[in-house]
């Protein structure tokens, strides 16, 4: 029985959960000819350049730091990943002796799904810290649902969205409710970290969304909650976006 394998790429992977959910899922749902492997590069282009084992798969996920990267190596791009601007899930198709690679964003699916069962009033602004692929996406969701947000990065960026963290005031930390942090911050190996705010300024009326799951408490959501804000981490965003991504795998 040929083996159905796909994967997640991305540097370092210590931290995800993608390959056990898989895992488990291959075994609850009974599916004995179906692998997922975690593929730990360094280098896009090696990957994309290996046909034997591109060949060898259905489809992969894409996570730090290549979400953004991995775009000019794809064949097609979903109209939705197209316009967020980062691929986090791929699809493979042979076509006779060529591989088609097709790009997709599910990130954006999983936090909105996650997002809206949490929270009861959109009528809020929120804080995206962070710039990356990840920071993207969460950016396309709240845009559905015009939610007014402010993107907090190391440097400043063009764009009247765009802030550094030293114009991070407390009063802009006032003035919008929802946090989102889509850093590495607080996972491995930056467990001891938290983004560069001053935490104090969040209340009970605060919602801190961090999208790691990885530990389950990071030190954000930790000092959130001593604070009396409402927390999410990123465990609920991970599995829908992996069904998202197993519907489009299987799409045949």
């Amino acid at each position: 029985m040929k083996i159905k394998l796909f994967g997640l790429i991305g540097y370092p992977l210590e931290h995800s959960f993608s390959e056990s959910y898989f895992k488990e899922k291959f075994l609850r749902e009974g599916l004995t000819n179906y692998s997922f492997q975690n593929i730990e590069i360094q280098n896009l282009q090696p990957f994309i350049e290996n046909k034997e084992l591109l060949s060898s798969m259905q489809g992969f996920c894409v996570t730090m730091p290549y979400k953004e990267s991995i775009i000019p190596y794809l064949n097609e791009i979903d109209p939705c990943a197209k316009e967020i601007g980062a691929v986090n899930v791929v699809r493979i198709d042979k076509k006779g002796d060529n591989i088609y690679l097709k790009g997709y964003n599910t990130d954006a699916f999983g936090f909105e799904k996650s997002l809206l069962e949490n929270l009861e009033n959109k009528n809020i602004r929120a804080l995206i810290l962070g710039s990356g692929g990840a920071s993207k996406a969460v950016g396309f969701a709240l845009r559905k649902h015009n939610i007014e947000y402010k993107i907090v990065s190391r440097q400043k960026k063009e764009g009247k969205e765009y802030i550094s963290y030293s114009e991070l005031l407390p009063s802009i930390i006032n003035s919008h409710k929802l946090i989102i942090n889509t850093t590495p911050l607080g996972m491995k190996p930056y467990l001891s970290y938290i983004p560069e705010i001053d935490i104090n300024q969040i209340t009970k009326e605060h919602i801190i969304f961090d999208l790691i799951y990885n530990p389950k408490e990071t030190l954000l959501i930790l000092n959130a909650q001593r604070l009396g804000a409402k927390t999410i981490n990123g465990f609920d965003m991970l599995c829908y976006q992996a069904e998202k991504a197993w519907r489009i795998w299987n799409a045949r």
